[in-house]
């Protein structure tokens, strides 16, 4: 066998030169041809997944739009649209990493161009980030002619983001001691005021502390092991010695914010689950959230919102929050609101506006036809589609059209539209759903759907005498979402008293986010004057009353 090889290998060194240079060029070719299948199918890949990005996105903007559109607002909608987000997130990184993937291949053949990814025109930079100049060096000679008498002719700036990591500083506050040669008492500057008594924390600190606790849901323990990482160790019960006073500090705040809400003719009500660790076992508490926003039908005063909490979900908790209110309370079908509505109630019973959204949302899960296939698309028994429930949602669509057309109106120009377009829909509704109900069993799912409404239709018509109510309760339901957030990364709260300083905390922070205030620089400087400021100017911390004297204090543009 070894013989018959060597007899093949010619013995002319020509002609083994020509073999091995045949062989050479064919191994070329197919490592070519190599190259080239490989170019064309990270090509492929890139321009697919980048047809699953856009597709992901475009589905992301559709179920935005139809959630704007249909009021959905449930806890359950929110989730699926934060995994919605999270799959667009990896499909787009995706996408980003092939087409890398497909330039480095595309460079290895001259005959596979490139796949570049169509993106949005990028923003610029903000005007207000500092920017640092950082010149390259000059060319010393022309590189056409080598000549050295170059002129400057302009510049080409590439602008490129970066950041500078978090420092930290401590402070020095010194106060020199002077003595008296004439009397020899001792005279030193008073010692400065601090943010809370005996603190060590400046302002800046403990608003980032409070805010990443309430505001961003990080809990004391990961921000301690964060803040050990960058070289400043602080004990977990270093700040939540911290997270204690300054909720102290801001208590007459929250007592003034809560005034404010409560003096509203209006508010918007609703409460949500929070696990409070108890012995052995975790119990459900609850915070309630009553928010007064006035904007929908053009008020001027500034909305805000107040949370409390509770260990339980009895009515009596309401009943105490809106013990001295009266007014417009928009608000689920809970029956621990019964006592607020009753007619001998003092000071003046509270008017009961139901949401359409909430029922809305009844009706729509017996026509999600979406829903349905997803299910059985995952070998699972598909939820019942009702024609009947399609119907139901597009009357009920068509009220919330005229809402979006109305919003920020005055009080009399939404009661004016309400009372010619929308008033005979319901009337229509209202018939409809009962004929539609009669004919149908009373254990029937859409039954049940429309005996909510039709059982509460006074309380779910008083928006057409009224142009300050809404037509949903969405405006709750939204302070609540940063609680469903946090309820997955803090997993509880420690005990009653921390129950209780969330819904302090939360309160000032959503408060702030409503009045597009940023919540940590609105908590820094007020921080930093609270100890010096008058009590009876407490209302010119005020997220709304802060915003304004920032404008006016700040330079006029040129």
């Amino acid at each position: 066998m070894v013989a018959t090889a060597l007899d093949a290998v010619p013995d002319d060194i020509g002609a083994l030169r020509a073999a091995l240079t045949a062989a050479l060029a064919r191994a070329e070719d197919e490592a070519a041809r190599a190259a080239l299948v490989e170019a064309e199918l990270a090509v492929a890949r890139a321009k697919a997944s980048d047809d699953a990005a856009l597709i992901a996105h475009q589905d992301l903007t559709i179920r935005k739009l139809q959630r704007a559109l249909h009021g959905q607002s449930s806890e359950r909608s929110a989730r699926l649209h934060d995994q919605m987000e999270l799959t667009f997130e990896e499909l787009e990184s995706t996408a980003t990493e092939d087409e890398i993937a497909a330039e480095q291949a595309a460079a290895r053949t001259t005959e596979v161009a490139p796949y570049v990814r169509k993106r949005p025109a990028r923003q610029p930079f903000p005007e207000h980030l500092p920017r640092e100049r950082v010149v390259e060096p000059a060319p010393t000679a022309c590189h056409c002619c080598g000549g050295h008498r170059l002129r400057r002719l302009g510049e080409d700036i590439t602008e490129t983001l970066e950041v500078v990591p978090r420092q930290w500083k401590v402070i020095q506050h010194v106060r020199e001691k002077f003595t008296c040669r004439d009397c020899e008492a001792i005279s030193q500057a008073p010692a400065p005021f601090h943010a809370t008594p005996r603190g060590w924390a400046g302002p800046g600190l403990l608003a980032m502390i409070l805010f990443e606790k309430f505001g961003q849901h990080q809990p004391l323990n990961r921000q301690a092991e964060r803040y050990a990482r960058e070289g400043v160790p602080l004990s977990l019960s270093t700040l939540a010695d911290q997270v204690g006073a300054g909720a102290a500090v801001l208590m007459p705040l929250f007592k003034r914010l809560e005034a404010h809400v409560l003096s509203a003719s209006r508010l918007h009500g609703d409460d949500t689950t929070v696990p409070v660790l108890a012995k052995g076992k975790t119990d459900t508490g609850r915070l309630w959230t009553y928010v007064r926003d006035d904007r929908p039908f053009g008020g001027a005063d500034p909305p805000a919102v107040v949370f409390y909490y509770s260990r339980d979900r009895r009515g009596e908790h309401p009943a105490a929050h809106l013990a001295g209110w009266s007014g417009i309370l928009q608000a689920d079908a809970y029956g621990g609101y019964g006592d607020l509505y009753a007619a001998g109630r003092q000071p003046a019973p509270i008017l009961e506006a139901s949401c359409w959204a909430h029922s809305r949302r009844k009706v729509f899960e017996l026509a999600d036809i979406e829903a349905a296939a997803r299910k059985k698309a995952h070998g699972e028994k598909p939820n019942l589609v009702y024609p009947l429930a399609v119907e139901a949602v597009k009357r009920i669509d068509a009220l919330f059209d005229i809402e979006r057309e109305i919003n920020g109106l005055s009080p009399g120009q939404r009661h004016a539209v309400r009372q010619e377009r929308s008033a005979p829909l319901v009337t229509e509704l209202e018939r409809w759903m009962i004929e539609t109900r009669d004919k149908l069993s009373r254990g029937h799912d859409l039954t049940k759907a429309f005996n909510y409404m039709l059982r509460r239709w006074s309380s779910f018509t008083r928006f057409l005498d009224d142009g300050r109510i809404c037509l949903s309760n969405n405006a709750a339901e939204r302070a609540l979402r940063g609680v469903a957030l946090g309820r997955k990364s803090w997993l509880f709260c420690g005990s009653d008293r921390g129950g209780q300083r969330a819904a302090v905390l939360y309160s000032l922070i959503v408060s702030a986010k409503l009045n597009d205030v940023d919540p940590q620089a609105w908590l820094a400087d007020i921080l930093a004057r609270i100890a010096a400021h008058p009590a009876q100017r407490i209302d010119d911390l005020l997220p709304w009353n802060w915003r304004s004297a920032k404008l006016r204090t700040q330079p006029a543009a040129a």
